[in-house]
């Protein structure tokens, strides 16, 4: 069984499975622009910083029209959600009279490229025997897609939706689905998020959480704290005592 060194003392702490956020930790949201640009001919067909806010802005209104709707108790699925704040960025940059651009980058969410040490990390994790799952907003069918095409869907245990309860993270019911559906008690899950929002929901929950912290952002003022923050995903295995191959 796998054991997390926990920094600052000898403590190592078991762990029975891994449960990953899906979009922006093991699947790079911004990559979805960059392909759609690439295909109409690079960069130069919006200019790079706009392209850069373009991709920004559609994340943040993605995740915060997830938390709003939460709050507001009116649930829309991740693709509608990621449907109306696309329209929202598109609008923002003067960008929503190409229809065709808005259909492209939609298209493009479904084929999102993993991280480039993702694959490996998640092969060698799975070698082990460890379960490994996913823990997402996103609809079961956008998951199956993405991970599919990243090639990474047959290292996974399992694919979690929040959609079987209707309502997004960091709500406390939707980590309560990997407990019940992993059977395994929630400080013996490890989760892993790039999201700290996301990181800080899990551990107030009661999961050991580690930071994938992708974007360097400083620590969030939240309950809840991860045991690990790391740049990328690359040290996992070295955490978990596993040795290199």
């Amino acid at each position: 069984m796998p054991h997390l060194t926990i920094p600052g003392t000898s403590e190592a702490h078991p762990i029975d499975a891994c449960v990953f956020d899906a979009y922006g930790t093991l699947l790079d949201v911004h990559s979805a622009l960059a392909s759609v640009l690439e295909a109409r001919g690079g960069g130069s067909v919006i200019g790079e910083d706009k392209a850069k806010s373009l991709s920004n802005l559609w994340r943040d209104k993605q995740l915060a029209y997830s938390w709003l709707r939460s709050l507001m108790r009116h649930h829309a699925d991740f693709a509608s959600v990621t449907a109306d704040a696309l329209d929202f960025a598109l609008s923002a940059h003067g960008l929503d009279g190409d229809p065709t651009l808005r259909t492209e980058l939609l298209a493009a969410y479904e084929k999102l490229a993993p991280y480039p040490e993702v694959p490996g990390v998640l092969d060698r994790l799975a070698r082990t025997g460890l379960p490994l799952a996913v823990l997402s907003n996103g609809t079961p069918a956008m998951l199956e897609a993405g991970l599919a095409h990243a090639g990474i869907a047959g290292h996974l245990t399992a694919i979690l939706s929040v959609e079987e309860i209707g309502v997004f993270k960091p709500t406390p019911e939707v980590y309560a689905i990997a407990t019940r559906r992993l059977g395994r008690a929630a400080p013996r899950i490890l989760f892993l998020s790039s999201n700290g929002w996301d990181v800080h929901g899990a551990a107030s929950f009661g999961f050991t959480t580690i930071h994938v912290n992708r974007q360097a952002s400083p620590p969030e003022r939240l309950p809840g704290r991860p045991v690990h923050r790391l740049a990328d995903l690359a040290p996992l295995p070295g955490l978990l005592g596993l040795a290199s191959t």
